[in-house]
């Protein structure tokens, strides 16, 4: 089915191009090779064995970061398409958007930015910006990725401006590593990021909300009739249990999951078409400039979202289970940090002669890991019994 582009969606024949200019592919647009950059990078493929909540060696079927990237690209689709926007753009920033992802999930993240506190900190985002810029070395003519300003503008601000119109940080400190590549290249921080990355964004949240109550219901850490507490869940098992009242709970739980999705989603088209109308907007530079997201949830799918979460925190995140992991794998990043920094020849060969200071780099490398590398790496240096299971 041909898809008609709306006059507000970002168009790849006008990006604003690259930071190393490069002739046009004449198979594929500028969002395109920026989504299969991504796709055949070394980060994306590391995803693969990163914790979203469960470490890997705890099932199968848990969900990964690359399990999680995937399904919020999928998403991220159909919420564009739906709107008229450009989906590929949409896609590439949604496969990019994890990619700074520590191993461990928050855990490691937390970890790492505690290691850093008196050296600028660690944050994903930033450092999947300095991923795709400049750690990835695939390429003969530039370092990271050379990806569209579309596109890093997304992976930057998919949640919003960064600065204020007087330059001052909307949330948290903003990291130097995208002040500095804000003067190289400018992602204009003051500004809301395209629909697409707006699309990306509200993708992500309706991703992880459906696939943590799956994966927390099929490991045991809550209940089905726990979760009924939650009146937007509690409706929709009213609906399945009328609909098939014997169906097993194997079955229960992916009809669950596949209509929280579906119905976040059909929210988001029908209150973002609704916004974008209203806004008038009339061009990808006019819907940057509006000064507000205009893809987003109506308001009583924003307390659906918030119930979620508070529910997923209090009976997922803080479990005790998990909670025994995370103190496990926050005590492996911290100890692999100490030893790196004291001894840098432990790292890989070139990761000790890095520009960025024995420090940043030892971050970098340990960021880099995937989980079962970190906990391979603690034991050749501390404990070859060491376990987080």
């Amino acid at each position: 089915m041909l898809v008609r582009r709306a006059p507000y969606a970002s168009d790849p024949a006008q990006t604003r191009g690259r930071l190393f200019p490069q002739p046009p592919s004449p198979t594929r647009t500028d969002f395109q090779r920026d989504r299969d950059r991504i796709v055949h990078s070394t980060a994306f493929r590391r995803l693969a064995y990163k914790t979203q909540v469960f470490v890997h060696a705890e099932g199968d079927h848990f969900r990964t970061r690359l399990t999680h990237t995937i399904e919020v690209a999928q998403i991220a689709r159909a919420l564009s398409r739906a709107l008229g926007l450009d989906d590929d753009l949409a896609e590439a920033i949604a496969l990019g958007h994890d990619l700074g992802h520590t191993p461990f999930g928050h855990t490691g993240e937390d970890a790492l930015d505690a290691c850093l506190s008196a050296h600028g900190g660690f944050d994903h985002n930033s450092h999947g910006l300095r991923l795709v810029t400049e750690l990835e070395r695939r390429y003969a003519d530039f370092d990271g990725l050379n990806l569209t300003q579309e596109t890093l503008e997304g992976l930057v601000k998919h949640n919003g401006p960064l600065l204020t119109l007087g330059g001052e940080p909307t949330r948290r400190k903003v990291s130097e590593a995208i002040l500095a590549f804000d003067k190289r290249q400018g992602l204009d921080l003051a500004s809301h990021a395209s629909l697409e990355a707006q699309a990306a964004a509200i993708a992500d949240d309706i991703a992880y909300n459906a696939h943590d109550i799956d994966d927390g219901l099929r490991a045991g850490l809550f209940s089905i009739e726990e979760i009924r507490a939650v009146p937007f869940i509690g409706a929709l098992l009213a609906e399945i249990e009328i609909w098939r009242p014997h169906l097993e709970p194997a079955r229960k739980i992916h009809e669950l999951t596949r209509r929280v999705i579906t119905r976040f989603i059909e929210d988001a088209i029908v209150q973002s078409g609704r916004l974008i109308a209203d806004s008038g907007i009339a061009s990808a530079a006019e819907a940057r400039a509006a000064g507000r997201t205009l893809v987003a949830l109506s308001e009583s799918f924003d307390e659906a979202d918030r119930q979620i979460k508070a529910f997923l925190f209090s009976h997922m995140y803080r479990h005790e289970h998990v909670n025994r992991v995370r103190e496990k794998a926050d005590a492996i990043l911290r100890a692999l940090y100490g030893a790196y920094c004291a001894a840098p020849q432990e790292m890989s060969e070139g990761w000790s002669e890095r520009a960025c200071g024995r420090e940043r780099a030892s971050a970098d490398y340990i960021a880099g890991m995937t989980d079962r590398f970190a906990i391979r790496e603690y034991r050749r240096l501390f404990d070859p019994n060491a376990s987080l299971v």
